[in-house]
């Protein structure tokens, strides 16, 4: 398959009082076209600030961004319009990503009305296949946000990021406020439409268990930077960066026979002001040496299998 979506040492700073802060840090990665890219870590560690400096939400402070294998990482106003056919987002919260004042037609035909070349019947008409295709029925027509529930809600945003025919998605977190069955529901959703629109998704959550259902890849994000990156089940089965284990250590097992074997994360959380060259994770990890004061690298240890870690490189004999 091509590759649909890259990265070159993409890095996203913001300015504060008290310098730089580093919120996404020297990301590079591929995203070949119908794959999904699960990409994980707690909260605070830049999954969101990449997701949205990827379709120019943010705008990158350095680095570079293809898409179809043209550089757009400074596109102008009318390339930018163009990709944003191309390039869409499912937000996380159904409710405060949805105007309280516009109906459920009038939410998912917007886009349809801004980028023009369609009448008023075909607006209506590409509206009503896009409510069956997510599953809203027509009574919902006129109903307005706060009428319905999480799950529809959040059928509306996918119906609006779907509008215009997009190839790529950011799914930010798109089942994190809803109940566990109605998540379910949506990820299904989603699946059956990347089968059936040959869609990429760039799946963002801090739910591990979530992330393997749905993913093909996943990459693991720490303080702005990518630790580790590989295949779904690969990661779960040979885990290799310390962080990577504490995370997956944490999910819980429906079984009263499991003993718990959960890694606790100790320490303060290292600055993403000006932070320094080294392993951000030196200061929680519990076997950080001298060598993690020197800057990582994200380097290929197992076949696909990238991992940032010097001890990572030692016991792999690289």
């Amino acid at each position: 398959m091509s590759t649909l979506l890259e990265t070159k040492n993409l890095k996203v700073y913001f300015k504060t009082g008290r310098g730089m802060l580093h919120a996404v840090d020297d990301v590079s990665f591929k995203l070949e076209e119908g794959k999904i890219l699960g990409l994980v870590g707690e909260s605070g560690c830049g999954k969101s600030t990449l997701g949205r400096a990827v379709l120019h939400l943010l705008e990158p402070t350095a680095g570079q961004i293809f898409y179809d294998g043209k550089d757009i990482t400074y596109p102008t106003r009318s390339e930018l319009r163009k990709l944003r056919r191309e390039m869409q987002i499912i937000f996380q919260d159904p409710y405060s990503s949805l105007n309280p004042r516009m109906s459920v037609s009038a939410t998912i035909s917007e886009p349809l009305k801004l980028h023009g070349g369609l009448d008023k019947k075909e607006i209506e008409e590409r509206t009503k296949a896009l409510m069956e295709t997510v599953g809203l029925a027509e009574r919902f027509w006129g109903a307005y946000p706060h009428e319905l529930d999480g799950g529809r809600r959040q059928r509306i945003g996918i119906a609006r990021a779907l509008a215009l025919n997009p190839r790529f998605i950011v799914c930010d977190e798109p089942v994190s406020a809803l109940d566990v069955s109605i998540q379910a529901q949506i990820l299904n959703l989603l699946l059956d439409l990347r089968e059936q629109r040959n869609l990429t998704y760039m799946f963002i959550t801090h739910d591990l268990s979530v992330v393997k259902y749905i993913s093909d890849e996943i990459m693991v994000m720490y303080l702005g930077q990518v630790v580790e990156k590989t295949i779904s089940d690969e990661l779960f089965s040979n885990t290799l960066h310390p962080y990577s284990k504490a995370l997956l250590s944490a999910i819980p097992i429906p079984d009263i026979r499991f003993k718990s074997q959960l890694i606790p994360i100790e320490g303060e959380i290292t600055s993403p002001i000006e932070p320094e060259p080294g392993c951000r994770f030196m200061v929680r990890c519990p076997y950080a040496t001298e060598a993690c004061t020197q800057p990582q690298v994200l380097e290929e240890i197992r076949p696909n299998h990238f991992v940032s870690c010097c001890r990572c490189r030692e016991i792999n004999h690289l």
